[in-house]
C-alpha cells in the first residue's frame, strides 16, 4: 500500500503542469483506492487460503441454511411447516380474501364514510341478498346486527362492521368441521358433483395434501360416463404417484368395489372414488349413485365413511338445490366448495347454514380459490367472514 503512495508522488513531482487541484483526491476517492490496494496485497494470502476458504464457506454461509445443521433443499419437512405455518396461513388469507373481493367490496364498502341509521341496514339487506345469503340468513343476520347496535349503543361504521363480523363468524359456525382422517382404515370416500364443478381436480388437490400429511391414497376413477374423465384422474394420480383403479368402460359400482378391497389389500389410508359428474334432474344417474354407494357398503359394511359433494361456489342458488338433491339421495357428510375467486355470490353459505330453502346445513370441510395445489384449504367460519366483509 506505501508503495503504491509513493509511485504517485514520484509522478505528481515529474507532472510539474498539473495544476495541484488536480492532486488533491476526494475521501471517498481515497478510501475507494486503499480499499483496492488492500484487496491487491491480500490476493496472494488468499489464494494460498483458498481451499481452506472454500471448505469454511460451506460451514458458516448463513443463507444456504434454513434449519441449523442441514443444508436448506433438506429440510425436514416437520421443521418446514413449522417454521413457515403463520407466513403460510397469512398467504391463504391474502388468496381467500382476494378470491372473495367482490363480495368484500359490495359489503365491506357500505360502513365506509356513512351514518349508523336505518339506511345502513337497508343497503347491508340488499347487499346480502345480491350475494346470495338469501332471505333466511339476512333476517337472521341484520336482527342479531340490530340487537347488538342497540344494546352496545353502536355509532361508528367500522364497529358495526366488526360487529358483523363476528355475528357472521358464528352464523357459519356450524359449518366448521374438521376431516376425520385417521377414523377407519382405509377410509372410504365417495365423491359426487355436477360437471364442471371442479370434482376431479379436487380430488387431485385432496390426494397431494393427504400425501403431505403422511397418508397414503388410492384413487377410484368411477366416473365412466364423461369421455376423459378416466384419463383426467390417472395424470392427477402420475402427478401425485398415487395408485388409480380404473377400467376402461366398466361398471362404476364395480370399479369402487375393486378400490375399496385393494385399498385394504394394500394398508391404504384414504380412498377415494371419483363418480359421474351430473344433474339431480338425470334421475337415471342418481339411481347409479345410489347403487355405487350400496355396492361400496358390500365392500366394507361401515363404508363409504363420507359422501362428499363438491360445489361451484360461483353457482349461488343453485348450489342450494343441488345440496337439497344429492343429500336426499345419497346422505351427504361434507362439502367442498370450489372456485369462490373472482365471485359475488360468497354468501351462499350463509345460505346453508341457515338451512334455506330446506337444505340441511352440511359441514363445509375444504373451499378453494385458485387452481394452484395450495388454493383448497379447510373452512373456517372466522377466516371466511372476515374476507366475505373484506377486512383485514
Amino acid at each position: 500500500m506505501f508503495s503504491f503512495f509513493k509511485r504517485k508522488s514520484k509522478e505528481a513531482a515529474q507532472e510539474s503542469s498539473i495544476v495541484k487541484d488536480e492532486l488533491e483526491v476526494s475521501q471517498e476517492e481515497t478510501a475507494e483506492m486503499q480499499d483496492v490496494a488492500s484487496t491487491q496485497v491480500d490476493e496472494t494470502k488468499q489464494e494460498g487460503l483458498a481451499e481452506t476458504e472454500q471448505a469454511a464457506s460451506v460451514e458458516t454461509e448463513p443463507d444456504s441454511f434454513d434449519v441449523e445443521g442441514a443444508p436448506a433443499d433438506e429440510t425436514p419437512v416437520q421443521d418446514v411447516a413449522t417454521a413457515q405455518a403463520e407466513p403460510e396461513k397469512r398467504s391463504w388469507f391474502s388468496r381467500l380474501r382476494q378470491g372473495l373481493s367482490r363480495t368484500g367490496q359490495n359489503l365491506g364498502g357500505l360502513f365506509v364514510g356513512v351514518k349508523v341509521d336505518e339506511s345502513l341496514f337497508e343497503e347491508l339487506e340488499t347487499a346480502l341478498i345480491m350475494a346470495d345469503a338469501g332471505m333466511d340468513a339476512t333476517t337472521s343476520l341484520l336482527t342479531a346486527l340490530r340487537g347488538r347496535v342497540k344494546k352496545e349503543r353502536l355509532t361508528d361504521a367500522q364497529a358495526v362492521k366488526a360487529a358483523l363480523q363476528q355475528i357472521l363468524a358464528e352464523h357459519l359456525r356450524p359449518l366448521e368441521k374438521t376431516f376425520p382422517v385417521g377414523r377407519h382404515k382405509p377410509l372410504v370416500m365417495m365423491i359426487a358433483g355436477v360437471n364442471g364443478a371442479g370434482k376431479t381436480t379436487s380430488i387431485g388437490k385432496l390426494a397431494y395434501n393427504f400425501q403431505l400429511q403422511g397418508h397414503r391414497v388410492l384413487l377410484a376413477a368411477g366416473d365412466t360416463f364423461r369421455a376423459a374423465a378416466r384419463e383426467q384422474l390417472m395424470a392427477w394420480g402420475e402427478r401425485n404417484n398415487v395408485t388409480v383403479i380404473a377400467q376402461d368402460g366398466g361398471d362404476p359400482a364395480a370399479v369402487a368395489f375393486d378400490a375399496v378391497n385393494a385399498g385394504r389389500a394394500r394398508d391404504t389410508d384414504i380412498v377415494m372414488v371419483d363418480t359421474a359428474g351430473r344433474l339431480p334432474t338425470q334421475l337415471h344417474l342418481m339411481e347409479e349413485l345410489k347403487k355405487i354407494k350400496r355396492v361400496i357398503g358390500k365392500a366394507d359394511a361401515q363404508a363409504p365413511h363420507e359422501v362428499l359433494l363438491v360445489v361451484d361456489g360461483n353457482t349461488g342458488q343453485n348450489a342450494i338445490a343441488q345440496i337439497r338433491a344429492f343429500d336426499a339421495a345419497i346422505g351427504l357428510t361434507g362439502l367442498v366448495v370450489t372456485k369462490l375467486d373472482g365471485t359475488a355470490k360468497g354468501g351462499t353459505l350463509a345460505a346453508v347454514a341457515a338451512g334455506a330453502q330446506g337444505v340441511r346445513a352440511v359441514p363445509v370441510y375444504w373451499i378453494g380459490v385458485g387452481e394452484g395445489l395450495e388454493d383448497l384449504q379447510p373452512f373456517v367460519a372466522s377466516e371466511f367472514a372476515a374476507a366475505l366483509l373484506g377486512s383485514e
